[in-house]
């Protein structure tokens, strides 16, 4: 018994590749073949355990349904690209931001498009930054100073099921006495799993974010907002978590979709971030959008740096130009502006609506992933990639735009790249056809 516990390498500090918290204190054990994982969620423990388990896993290269090698993939996946007007690039929220850069220089290379997933969750939330700029902090600050937390159009228990107990509300901190000195409101249209743990819920009507932020901010700048009910809230409610926010110490607010895909759009998230401007005369105060996907964050800090904007950013001019709902992929599917399609990161067959789904079906779809999804399922071409994380090391950012190094741990199926070498190989093919 000894000697087989001895067989498995311990490593401590491992960072979770599932959402945007991106939890680094899970310790895995491997063999090279078994893993053993601790203090990851549910969620966390079966992608990590993805690796050595392949009944989901895609494991050969497809072009037209047919099993083909790695350098027929790729040549077919360049000869798409090359021929392509306006090819768009699409997902990146799932891989590694060394990933991300190769990505941006093929799509500037072909003028295409690319964008990430922020285009139809977080898109909004960066909207509302561009214009309104973002008092935030990191989640280690929080973690060490927040007495009241407050969750607005978003369920960590369920999205995010260690965000709760590692950042936010039941961590022991510096100067914070985990959950007896915190105080936990919760804002949402229905209860959830996370307001059965608040000290106070407020359920809002659908679509009146932003008159409830609204009243909120009359109330903390003049004491008083001369109507009864706002959004279906009390406006005593209101005026208690008013008191509470302006009486705390150190409070965040965390938003999720909820707030960005309700009426009102990313005006909801100005009016939050202004709200929390008016709260700095008081004390001290944060927001910060709930990322989804572990590297979404990391799409919108690369390309950044690499073009001068987030996302859903359009090479075809011969210039980056950026305008969401014009160029973000929704936009451009349902507007038929594009003849090829590059997926990476991402399964949008999943998540968009049908129309552009089947506009997506009838151009040629170039997939990369480790996993069988709606979206490999309807690929022309099909490249299996290492699991980023777990089979391929790389960077990640953290929801609070902290960059962590991911960590390799197992090798992946025989003749598997990662996601980086593929896009360097495919980048290789397309500059010799071009």
């Amino acid at each position: 018994m000894i000697s087989e516990i001895s067989k498995f390498r311990k490593i401590p500090d491992f960072i979770c590749p599932f959402c945007g918290a991106l939890c680094d204190d899970l310790i895995v054990e491997t063999d090279g073949r078994e893993i053993k994982v601790e203090n990851a969620c549910v969620v966390g423990t079966a992608k990590i355990l993805s690796s050595v388990k392949y009944h989901k896993r895609v494991l050969k290269p497809y072009v037209d349904g047919r099993e083909v090698n790695l350098e027929e993939a790729l040549d077919k996946s360049a000869e798409i690209l090359v021929k392509a007007k306006k090819p768009l690039f699409y997902g990146f929220s799932s891989t590694s931001c060394e990933a991300h850069e190769v990505a941006i220089e093929l799509a500037e290379k072909l003028g295409g498009v690319i964008d990430c997933t922020s285009s139809v969750c977080h898109g909004p939330s960066i909207l509302a930054i561009q214009e309104v700029g973002i008092p935030s902090y990191t989640l280690g600050e929080i973690k060490n100073r927040a007495d009241l937390v407050i969750f607005w159009g978003c369920n960590p228990m369920h999205a995010h099921p260690r965000h709760m107990s590692r950042y936010s509300v039941f961590p022991r901190g510096r100067f914070s006495r985990s959950r007896i000195g915190r105080k936990v409101v919760v804002v949402d249209v229905r209860p959830t799993e996370s307001s059965k743990l608040a000290d106070m819920f407020i359920q809002v009507e659908p679509g009146k974010d932003y008159e409830v932020l609204n009243a909120l901010r009359a109330i903390i700048n003049s004491g008083d907002c001369r109507v009864k009910r706002v959004g279906g809230v009390e406006i005593e409610k209101l005026k208690e978590l008013a008191d509470m926010m302006k009486n705390c110490k150190f409070g965040i607010i965390f938003f999720g979709m909820g707030l960005t895909h309700s009426l009102g759009n990313y005006w909801n998230i100005s009016e939050a971030i202004s709200l929390v401007k008016d709260l700095y005369r008081f004390t001290k105060f944060g927001i910060m959008p709930m990322r989804g996907h572990y590297n979404v964050s990391g799409f919108n800090e690369v390309c950044t740096w690499e073009t001068g904007y987030p996302f859903a950013v359009d090479f075809s001019r011969g210039y980056p130009w950026y305008n969401p709902g014009e160029t973000d992929t929704n936009s451009i599917l349902a507007k038929r502006d594009t003849d090829a399609m590059f997926v990476l990161g991402g399964d949008p067959a999943a998540h968009f609506p049908r129309a552009t789904v089947n506009y997506m079906k009838s151009i040629p779809l170039i997939v990369v992933d480790p996993f069988w999804s709606l979206t490999a399922k309807i690929a022309n071409v099909l490249i299996p990639s290492a699991i980023t994380g777990i089979e391929a090391g790389g960077s990640a950012y953290r929801m609070d735009s902290v960059p962590l190094k991911l960590k390799k741990i197992v090798n992946p199926p025989e003749g598997v790249l990662s996601d980086k070498e593929i896009l360097e190989k495919l980048l290789e093919k397309v500059e010799e056809k071009l």
